[in-house]
């Protein structure tokens, strides 16, 4: 006799929503396996046995429902004949039954049973065939709503990280599309939330029985962001390198990655749209940095992508009044102004403890002093014009000079010499230049007029490390001349 398999669903959620077959079949039936027990309905199906642990043995649901699949055919064909329950419609978004009607060592026979998408339609008062509704899968919004706009219905929306990704993968929204929170349709306790895409995954607390209805979108899904942000995931739960990784560990990376942008950016090369290929990777170097960040606190509990990307959306907006405010700003100094004055005021009341709060004191140096000078510039500490900040300098290598003739400790000399570097950021920065623009060009100069030196020597045949100061400074008049 062939191992067989009877399936049957137990429908949306309430009792009464039941067919008389599939009770008296579960009635009779000798071996009961349920898919899982999270379901209003699941009480129903006595000394059955559930497959709930294993969503917590494996980390892809691929593999949750491969290993159900696998065990129901090895109990068919122990038993000959079980019951296989499964919530909802055999048929609707249930990735076991398709495993199963696959295999050929078995048989199967469906029985029919009511849909969680009939108490859809019914809620939302719309023939799905005639306004040509896409039934999209939460976990695959990414890649099955390419190219759509709507009507969507996403189910398998139960967790915040699901509604997160779905929200993301519309990059181009403005916020205020319409969406439909469908939760606990049929129950007691049903909730039909009208929103908007901003608010998508504020509403409610999804579980198992949570969906969601997207009438229309006024740009199709792009879904870049998303399938990122899925990635990281992936990475962090199946890389052992990811896995050990903590916000301290990526310090590093975050640097080096940010500085390899840079480099980049001076490679470019306006007629050259070639240079444009290593910008974008360093670009997405760094962006992978921020999401990795992201998804280590994702998984902390503690906040997502989405909230990294609602809060900088939220700060400029703040920012920007003479853009989406009544505040009029007409030079780029007017905006900086602005700019400045609502950070003070977001600051709030100024105390000595928050006078330099905000400025991140692991900054590079130059970048740390030029926003101290400024923190202290907006409390009226500050030079006039740039003459006071140049006599500044000449003050500094004074006591610099001093500290050395005198021989003094080594880090009395240390922190006249910082006087004088301090000083020097001053001037640049009232200038108008930015001070680890202008040390870096000066660094890339010299680095340059020094490969060019490198070079004479060698035509020259000269041993640069046995030349004279003599010859060092010939070389090195040539190599100016000569760029």
């Amino acid at each position: 006799m062939t191992a067989h398999i009877k399936i049957v669903g137990l429908g949306p959620g309430s009792d009464d929503a039941i067919t008389t077959q599939t009770l008296r079949e579960i009635q009779n039936s000798t071996h009961r396996f349920i898919r899982t027990t999270r379901h209003p309905s699941a009480h129903l199906v006595n000394d059955a046995i559930s497959f709930d642990k294993e969503y917590e043995n494996h980390d892809k649901f691929e593999d949750v429902y491969q290993a159900i699949a696998d065990k129901l055919i090895a109990a068919a064909k122990q038993h000959q004949e079980i019951l296989y329950v499964v919530p909802g419609s055999p048929l609707v978004l249930e990735h076991t039954v398709q495993l199963l009607l696959q295999n050929k060592s078995v048989t199967t026979e469906i029985l029919p049973a009511m849909s969680f998408l009939d108490v859809v339609w019914s809620v939302l008062q719309i023939d799905p065939v005639d306004a040509g509704v896409r039934m999209i899968d939460g976990h695959r919004f990414t890649e099955l709503a390419a190219g759509l706009t709507g009507p969507l219905l996403v189910a398998q929306c139960h967790a915040n990280w699901v509604l997160s990704n779905i929200k993301l993968a519309h990059e181009s929204a403005n916020g205020d599309e319409p969406v439909v929170i469908l939760h606990h349709l049929g129950l007691d306790d049903q909730k039909i939330i009208h929103t908007t895409w901003q608010n998508l995954d504020r509403e409610i607390e999804p579980d198992h029985l949570t969906s969601i209805y997207i009438p229309k979108l006024a740009e199709p899904i792009a879904g870049e962001m998303a399938k990122l942000h899925s990635l990281a995931r992936t990475l962090r739960e199946q890389c052992p390198w990811d896995e050990k990784q903590t916000h301290d560990s990526l310090v590093r990376y975050l640097i080096e990655e940010t500085y390899e942008v840079v480099d980049a950016i001076g490679a470019l090369d306006p007629d050259d749209q070639a240079t444009d290929e290593k910008f974008i990777e360093e670009l997405g170097d760094l962006l992978y940095q921020v999401e990795f960040h992201a998804t280590i606190a994702e998984q902390q509990g503690r906040f997502s992508i989405a909230d990294i990307a609602r809060s900088i959306h939220d700060k400029l907006v703040r920012r920007h009044p003479h853009v989406f405010g009544d505040v009029y700003a007409e030079t780029a100094d007017a905006v900086v102004t602005n700019w400045d004055a609502i950070k003070q005021q977001e600051r709030g009341e100024v105390t000595e403890k928050s006078v330099f709060d905000g400025v991140a004191s692991s900054s590079p140096s130059l970048m740390y002093s030029t926003k101290l000078q400024k923190r202290a510039a907006e409390f009226g500490f500050d030079w006039p014009d740039s003459k006071g900040a140049s006599d500044k300098i000449a003050e500094e290598l004074g006591e610099l000079s001093k500290a050395v003739e005198s021989k003094q400790d080594a880090s009395e000399i240390a922190l006249e010499l910082g006087d004088v570097l301090f000083s020097v950021v001053n001037l640049s920065r009232h200038l108008g230049v930015d001070a680890e623009t202008a040390l870096r060009s000066a660094a890339d100069k010299f680095r340059s007029r020094f490969q060019n030196v490198v070079a004479l020597a060698e035509q020259r045949k000269l041993d640069l490390a046995k030349c004279s100061l003599t010859q060092l400074d010939e070389l090195w008049e040539i190599a100016k001349q000569n760029p």
